[in-house]
C-alpha cells in the first residue's frame, strides 16, 4: 500500500482550510475580548458572575496557539509530500495507516510508534 498523493494533497488542503478558518475566528474572538475589556474598569477577578475576562482571553489565546501549530504541522506534512516521505513513520519507517492519515493528516508516526511514547 502506498500513499495516494492526490488524496494526501486534498486531505491536507481540507485540513488547512479548516485550521485557517479556526485561526481567523479565534483571532476575532481574542480581539473582541481585548477590545471589550479595554473600556471597562470592572474588577473581573472578583466578579461572582462566572469566568473572568482574563480566563476567557487565556483560553482563546491557548486555542489560537494550537490552531497555528496545526498549520505549521500541515506545512511540514506538505513538505513531506514534496520530499516523497509523507505517510511513512519517522520512527520505524513503515507506512502510516490510511485511516490514521484521514484522522490526523499531519501524522508523523504510525499508531504503534505513537503508543510506544507513553
Amino acid at each position: 500500500m502506498t500513499v495516494d498523493l492526490a488524496v494526501a494533497r486534498t486531505r491536507l488542503a481540507d485540513a488547512r482550510t479548516e485550521a485557517t478558518a479556526r485561526v481567523v475566528s479565534l483571532e476575532d474572538q481574542h480581539r473582541a475580548i481585548v477590545e471589550g475589556s479595554r473600556w471597562t474598569t470592572d474588577d473581573d477577578e472578583h466578579d461572582p458572575e462566572g469566568s473572568t475576562i482574563a480566563f476567557e482571553r487565556a483560553a482563546v489565546a491557548s486555542m489560537l496557539r494550537d490552531a497555528r501549530q496545526e498549520l505549521r504541522e500541515l506545512d511540514e506534512a506538505q513538505a513531506r509530500i514534496d520530499a516523497g516521505t509523507y505517510g511513512m513513520c519517522e520512527k520505524c519507517g513503515r507506512e502510516i495507516a490510511d485511516a490514521r492519515l484521514d484522522a490526523l493528516p499531519a501524522a508523523r508516526r504510525c499508531i504503534e510508534c505513537t503508543s510506544l511514547r507513553r
